[in-house]
C-alpha cells in the first residue's frame, strides 16, 4: 500500500515531467477559482457598501411615521422616550416654504427638529453647529441648499427669509440666521433620505409659525444594532395599546395608524440586493470553474492513456487497484491545489482593483482563501475521479500489451 507522502511525491514527479501540459491544465482552475474568489469578494463588498450607506442616514435608527394627521403629540413623544432601549428620539414635522436669499426665491422643504436629531440621524456638520432646543430663529442648511440652490452661496451668519403658507391661505414670513451647514451625504437610494436638500429649524419655532401642535413622525435610535428589532417591537406594542389597536390586529400593518421601519429592515432589503448581485457574479464565475474541471478530466484521461503500460507494470509488481486509484486522484488534486493557490491570490488582487475602481469598500473575508483552496481541490478530485477509476480497473496483462 502506497502511503500518502509517496503518492504526493509520485504525483509531483508526474506533473513536473510534463510542465507545459500541467500548466495549461492548472490554468483553467486558476481562472475559475480567481473568478469565484473575486466575485464572492465583490458580493461581500456590496454588502458592506450598503451597510455603510445606511449608516450615513442614521445609527441604529427606528422611524415611526403616522399614516394620518393629528396622530402624534407630546404624549406619544414621552411614550417613546420612556421606551426601554431607546437612546434618543427626535420629533419631526415638515412643510414646504418659499426661501428668499438676496433677490432669489426657491421652494424648499423645511424640517422642524429637536436638538437630538443630528445624533439619531448621524448627521455631520461641515460648518458651524447644529440646533439646540434653546434656538429660535436659526437654521441649519443642507449642503446643496447652501452651495447649489442659489446663484450665490449661503454662508454662516447669513440671513434667509422663510415664508410658510398656512391652512387658511395666509402666509407668514420670518427671518432666520444660518447656524450650520451639513456635510454632503452620497446615498445610493432615495435622495430624500439625506439632509443635502433640506433646511432644518427648531421644531418649536416651526410649530409656532404654522400653528400646528402635532408631529409628522419620530426619528429614534436604539442603544445598539443588536437591540433595534427588540426595541421596535416594544415601541409597536406601546403605540398599539396607546391607539387602541387590538392584539389580534397588531400583526396587520394596515390596521395600525402608523408604520415603523428600522435599520435592520433596510439592511435586509439591501442584503437581498447584494446577495442577488453576488449570486449572479458567482454563477458566471462557476462557468469558468466547470471549464477548468473539464480540462483536468480531459488531461487526466490522456495521462491514463499514455501511462497504460506503466499502470500494467505497477499492477504486475503488486500494486493494488486502490494504489493506482490513489496515485491518479492525488495527482489531479495536486493540480487543483496548485491552481487554487494561484487562483485565490489572483482573485484577491483582482477584487482589490475592481472594488477600488468602482468605489466599493475592500472586503476580503479570510474564509475566501479557504473556499478557494477547498473548491480547487474538490474540483481536482472530482475531475480526476473517473480517469483514476478507469486506470484502477485496467487488466494488468492488457495494460502491458498496450503500446
Amino acid at each position: 500500500m502506497i502511503n500518502p507522502v509517496q503518492s504526493v511525491q509520485i504525483a509531483i514527479g508526474s506533473i513536473t515531467s510534463a510542465k507545459m501540459r500541467s500548466a495549461l491544465t492548472a490554468l483553467g482552475i486558476i481562472i475559475g477559482v480567481a473568478a469565484v474568489v473575486a466575485n464572492v469578494a465583490l458580493g461581500a463588498s456590496f454588502n458592506q457598501y450598503f451597510a455603510d450607506e445606511l449608516g450615513s442616514i442614521g445609527t441604529n435608527f427606528i422611524i415611526i411615521e403616522g399614516r394620518e394627521d393629528n396622530l402624534f403629540f407630546d404624549h406619544e413623544l414621552e411614550l417613546l422616550k420612556n421606551t426601554p432601549g431607546i437612546d434618543g428620539v427626535s420629533p419631526t414635522t415638515w412643510s414646504s416654504a418659499e426661501v428668499k436669499y438676496m433677490s432669489e426665491s426657491k421652494i424648499i422643504t423645511v424640517l422642524g427638529v429637536s436638538e437630538d436629531y443630528d445624533e439619531v440621524r448621524n448627521m455631520k456638520i461641515a460648518e458651524g453647529s447644529f440646533l439646540t432646543d434653546k434656538d429660535r430663529y436659526t437654521v441649519v442648511l443642507g449642503c446643496n441648499v447652501a452651495n447649489e440652490k442659489f446663484d450665490r452661496k449661503i454662508g454662516l451668519q447669513n440671513s434667509i427669509d422663510l415664508a410658510f403658507r398656512l391652512d387658511d391661505g395666509t402666509s407668514v414670513t420670518r427671518k432666520f440666521k444660518v447656524k450650520g451647514i451639513t456635510e454632503k451625504v452620497d446615498f445610493f437610494g432615495d435622495p430624500s433620505a439625506t439632509p443635502n436638500n433640506y433646511i432644518f429649524i427648531p421644531i418649536d419655532t416651526m410649530m409656532g409659525i404654522t400653528g400646528e401642535n402635532d408631529y409628522n413622525a419620530f426619528f429614534a435610535s436604539a442603544d445598539s444594532l443588536d437591540t433595534v428589532e427588540e426595541t421596535a417591537e416594544e415601541i409597536d406594542t406601546r403605540l398599539a395599546r396607546n391607539f387602541g389597536v387590538s392584539k389580534r390586529d397588531r400583526d396587520d400593518e394596515d390596521a395600525k395608524p402608523y408604520m415603523i421601519q428600522t435599520q435592520i429592515d433596510f439592511l435586509e432589503m439591501t442584503g437581498v440586493w447584494a446577495d442577488a448581485i453576488g449570486a449572479l457574479l458567482t454563477a458566471v464565475a462557476l462557468i469558468s470553474l466547470v471549464v477548468g474541471s473539464i480540462g483536468i478530466a480531459n488531461i487526466m484521461l490522456v495521462t491514463v492513456s499514455e501511462r497504460t503500460s506503466e499502470i500494467g507494470l505497477m499492477k504486475s509488481l503488486g500494486f493494488t487497484s486502490m494504489d493506482v486509484l490513489s496515485l491518479f486522484v492525488v495527482e489531479s488534486a495536486v493540480v487543483g491545489l496548485f491552481g487554487g493557490i494561484l487562483g485565490s491570490l489572483l482573485g484577491v488582487v483582482g477584487a482589490y482593483f475592481a472594488t477600488d475602481l468602482i468605489g466599493l469598500p475592500n472586503v476580503f473575508p479570510v474564509s475566501l482563501i479557504v473556499v478557494g483552496f477547498g473548491v480547487s481541490v474538490g474540483v481536482g478530485l472530482i475531475a480526476g475521479a473517473f480517469p483514476a477509476y478507469k486506470a484502477a480497473k485496467m487488466n494488468p496483462v492488457d495494460a502491458l500489451r498496450h503500446e
